[in-house]
């Protein structure tokens, strides 16, 4: 069942990191899981890495699926909420833009970055990560929120950028990607054979946008 965290209005006003106090499935989670899923399968991937697992609901539902999976995160409650539900599930904790340990080096088929970038200042290194922990012709799969030009106009008409962009949650949302942008972004670091599609809405008005890519080595 899906949740919406307390975090966006109840116990993030000062933070000292994203915190994660509910477990399970999130809404987002539940309006991806649809498109990811089969992209992965259609690739015949078996190990993946959740980088910005959160509280590891979604990766535990892709171990569920027959993967091998492995999730990280910057945020300590979220890895102790991970560790508590899901112990069969490997973890660590990992500040995302700094590099990971040389042990992940192209470890893994495919990896995954569900609704993270758009927190980060340093967005670069996110995707530096999984460019450095991907096998060759390995699969980057990122989800981002959409912004474009119809959706920030609708937004200020209807008065509701503040409801969108939460500007008193700490460890929010920082980065703001249209299609353009987060493309730019993926081909920067020589990521081919873009997908692109939007979830939510119509596309002009798209809750978010899911791009994959592979690693070319």
């Amino acid at each position: 069942m899906a949740v919406r965290s307390q975090t966006d209005k109840a116990i993030s006003i000062a933070a000292n990191e994203f915190i994660w106090n509910e477990a399970g499935l999130t809404a987002i989670h539940n309006a991806i899981a649809p498109v990811i899923i089969p992209w992965l399968k259609s690739t015949q991937v078996k190990t993946i890495l959740d980088l910005g697992c959160g509280n590891g609901a979604f990766t535990a539902l892709l171990a569920s699926k027959g993967f091998e999976v492995t999730g990280c995160d910057m945020s300590k409650t979220g890895i102790e909420l991970a560790k508590e539900q899901y112990s069969n599930i490997s973890w660590f904790e990992q500040n995302l833009q700094q590099p990971l340990p040389n042990e992940y080096k192209e470890k893994f088929d495919a990896i995954l970055s569900i609704e993270v970038i758009e927190h980060l200042f340093l967005p670069r290194k996110l995707i530096k990560n999984a460019s450095f922990a991907l096998k060759p012709k390995g699969l980057f799969i990122i989800t981002t929120p959409y912004h474009g030009y119809l959706k920030n106009l609708a937004l200020a008409l209807t008065n509701q950028f503040d409801n969108h962009w939460h500007p008193l949650r700490d460890f929010g949302h920082i980065k703001f990607f249209s299609k353009k942008t987060v493309i730019a972004l993926l081909e920067e670091f020589n990521f081919k054979n873009i997908q692109y599609t939007t979830i939510g809405r119509i596309p002009s008005l798209a809750r978010s946008m899911i791009i994959a890519g592979t690693k070319n080595t």
